[in-house]
């Protein structure tokens, strides 16, 4: 076994089994939490205290909380055909594997851009932020599965004749990028999945609340955009109650020759969105190095997905950043970038 990659039932979480494989499908499970010291990053040794789920729901844009079932719902067979994705690239100066960041739901690669700069300023590598397909500046498409996410993701590495990279997804991102390391693995050399498990999640009451809130939001054209902004938060304000969560879906927001319109479809979003909240069923491992990383005010990576985590991901790390919600990256962006160059060069 290479040196520093023990496997996960072996080294921190030894007892998962035996502690949590029974408590799988209990509606509950109660852990502890060690904070060693006043570290950037936190190791969990046998796990962590779950917040109220109203906490989840404040801090959850892009994520989901849990959901029992596991296998992808009514969508429409996928495309054969990869959409082209748009993305941005910062250029460093050493030849080391590039960074590759997908974002989550109702995101956009613009998440990323402090983040990408301070990376290629820390590490000198190359850092790729993506959009996925039906959000940002990529191409709309009725089909939007993890299945099809993997194959558009592996199309723009072709095209840009990258043969391996170090893949970090956040939530939605996340499940994207375990989905091409367990059936891409060769086009992965390391891999972070942030705030988000293989497990199916939930969440679809408040965020179809949001889809259809967006929906209604009806703007006069040809005003500021300023002021078309106050409109639209006035506007999803009845049926989005957290600020913080209208700004992040007013980054959405775009106008064109006078008119505004979202940018990502909501359509699709909406007609797939027990898929997103799914994980696809694999029987495959990936066995490179994986880091995941959660929020310690965030519910998303409980200690009830430990025992899928040792089965698909053997060689895997988990860590959570203190004080931090679902948004790692935006609350603790210091914390973060440390986290990412402690793993990426160990």
């Amino acid at each position: 076994m290479p040196a520093g990659r023990q496997k996960l039932s072996s080294c921190r979480l030894w007892d998962l089994n035996a502690r949590f494989l029974s408590a799988r499908h209990s509606s509950c499970i109660s852990a502890t939490m060690n904070f060693l010291s006043r570290v950037l990053t936190t190791r969990v040794l046998i796990g962590k205290p779950q917040p109220p789920s109203a906490a989840g729901a404040r801090c959850w844009f892009s994520a989901v909380s849990r959901l029992g079932g596991v296998t992808q719902s009514h969508s429409a067979a996928p495309s054969t055909s990869p959409v082209n994705l748009s993305y941005d690239v910062y250029d460093g100066k050493e030849d080391g594997v590039p960074l590759v960041f997908l974002h989550g739901l109702f995101g956009s690669k613009t998440n990323f851009h402090t983040i990408a700069k301070s990376l290629v300023q820390r590490t000198g590598r190359k850092v790729l932020t993506v959009d996925a397909r039906n959000h940002g500046n990529s191409k709309h498409h009725p089909v939007l599965t993890y299945e099809v996410m993997t194959n558009d993701l592996k199309h723009l590495l072709n095209q840009l004749h990258i043969g391996k990279c170090i893949l970090i997804g956040h939530s939605m991102g996340g499940k994207t990028a375990m989905a091409t390391a367990l059936s891409q693995p060769s086009f992965v050399e390391r891999l972070v999945v942030v705030d988000i498990s293989p497990v199916p999640t939930s969440g679809r009451t408040f965020m179809r609340g949001y889809i259809e809130a967006m929906k209604e939001v009806q703007i006069p054209s040809n005003i500021p955009r300023s002021t078309a902004r106050r409109v639209a938060e006035d506007q999803l304000r009845d049926h989005v109650k957290e600020r913080s969560v209208r700004h992040f879906l007013l980054t959405n927001l775009v106008e064109q020759n006078g008119h505004y319109s979202w940018r990502i479809n909501l359509e699709a979003i909406s007609n797939h969105l027990t898929d997103l909240m799914s994980f696809p069923k694999f029987n495959t491992t990936y066995e490179g190095p994986t880091l995941f990383l959660g929020g310690s005010n965030s519910e998303y990576l409980s200690s009830e997905d430990y025992p899928e985590i040792q089965r698909l991901f053997p060689y895997a790390d988990i860590q959570y950043i203190p004080d931090a919600s679902h948004w790692i990256h935006a609350d603790k962006p210091l914390d973060f970038i440390s986290s990412i160059i402690t793993f990426v060069q160990p």
